[in-house]
């Protein structure tokens, strides 16, 4: 069964260091995810659902910041509506995921959705209350061990914190 790596950066510019190097160690965009709050730090990160690489990055280049033109070359982009939390940038599988459970109308918010991709209530709780304060959650989708730690040894040097392992039965 696959497996995701989840973790949180802090700022939009440890969100793009940690995208970069997951795709210059090989990663596939469709593997990763991110999942933010709209309108983070000022620095206008609203980006209108998109699904190809080309208008997403000139989508996510235009909403400006860092993060932004990296977000275009993830796979899918959308806004979630989350009780509780307001509205999140999501791309990469991710989005789908969440969306195909119903993310935004559930009464258990992200941490619901989250629960139900596989990570433990406890790490589901904390995600939700690092993304109420700013932080960006990142997601690797793994093939197998040896992807597992090559995400993690990338996202921790890049300063990622609260990193968790999850089964992806959902995803």
């Amino acid at each position: 069964m696959a497996k995701a790596l989840f973790g949180i950066a802090r700022t939009q510019a440890e969100a793009a260091a940690i995208i970069e190097r997951l795709h210059a160690a090989g990663f596939h965009s469709s593997d990763v995810s991110i999942l933010a709050p709209q309108n983070q730090g000022g620095e206008g990160l609203s980006i209108d659902k998109q699904t190809k690489a080309l208008e997403g990055t000139a989508t996510g280049a235009s909403a400006g910041g860092v993060l932004g033109g990296l977000v275009g070359l993830l796979a899918g982009i959308g806004t979630l509506a989350v009780p509780g939390l307001g509205i999140l940038v999501a791309a990469g599988p991710l989005l789908a995921t969440l969306s195909g459970i119903g993310i935004g109308a559930s009464v258990g918010g992200l941490a619901g959705g989250l629960i139900g991709l596989g990570i433990p209530e406890y790490e589901a709780k904390r995600y939700e209350g690092h993304l109420e304060q700013g932080g960006i959650l990142v997601s690797v989708h793994c093939k197998d061990e040896t992807d597992i730690e090559r995400a993690k040894d990338i996202l921790e040097a890049a300063g990622a914190t609260d990193l968790a392992v999850a089964r992806e039965a959902a995803a």
